[in-house]
């Protein structure tokens, strides 16, 4: 059994995805972000950066203690070498899906990052930060719809580099990007969509965010200005 220390972003919904396509139990355990429960002493042991998604495996393969693993890439890339699944044994393939993860956490998601910050939660609207983050997400988009031009996915099979690039993705409109203008990457993220086990993820977001609004209170918190 995993628990999973989750809230309803791009890097926690990773996980999920992750979870119900290897068809592995796993436990939610809402951490929100806006309420400040990322700061708890219970939930810094696991998670000392004081970010979602963390995990603790309970039954780790080498029969020991639990195993806990906080930063959405190591998780995922723990939970395929857990499960041998969604992640190449062969080692040019492993390290064609390996480096478009580490692609996505060292580029996409914090680029995308800062795109939602500034465009959306920004206290004050900074035009040359918007625009700088608009155009780097774009450039970005453009790397990976070059990428899919003669592939399916990614990296081959479709991989936890995928499960990794698509939330980020999903909020496209409001990154200011038309998927019109990335063919490719337009088919792969219809493709992942229309995933059975993607779509089993997002129904439990739903499910833990229903109550949800993000007050000015809550983005002070989220965004590191109240620690509590």
């Amino acid at each position: 059994m995993i628990d999973l220390y989750y809230w309803t972003t791009p890097n926690g919904h990773k996980i999920t995805i992750f979870l119900e396509e290897a068809e592995i139990p796993y436990t939610i355990h809402p951490i929100n972000i806006g309420e400040g429960d990322q700061f708890q002493p219970e939930f810094l042991k696991i998670s000392p950066n004081n970010r979602i998604p963390a995990i603790a495996d309970n039954e780790p393969v080498d029969g020991g203690e639990p195993i806990s693993v906080f930063e959405s890439g190591a998780i995922l890339e723990y939970l395929a070498e857990k499960t041998g699944k969604l992640l190449p044994l062969e080692i040019r393939d492993r390290y064609e899906a390996l480096q478009w993860l580490y692609w996505q956490m060292g580029g996409l998601g914090p680029m995308l990052g800062q795109n939602h910050h500034f465009s959306k939660y920004a206290p004050e609207k900074i035009p040359y930060a918007i625009e700088r983050y608009v155009k780097e997400t774009s450039r970005l988009y453009g790397v990976l719809d070059k990428r899919l031009a003669d592939r399916e996915y990614a990296a081959g099979d479709y991989s936890i580099a995928d499960i990794a690039c698509y939330p980020w993705i999903v909020p496209y409109e409001a990154q200011g990007q038309n998927l019109d203008d990335f063919p490719n990457l337009k088919r792969w993220f219809e493709a992942i969509q229309a995933r059975p086990a993607v779509q089993r993820a997002y129904a439990k977001a739903q499910e833990v965010n229903s109550n949800n609004t993000m007050s000015n209170e809550a983005k002070k918190v989220l965004f590191g200005q109240d620690k509590r």
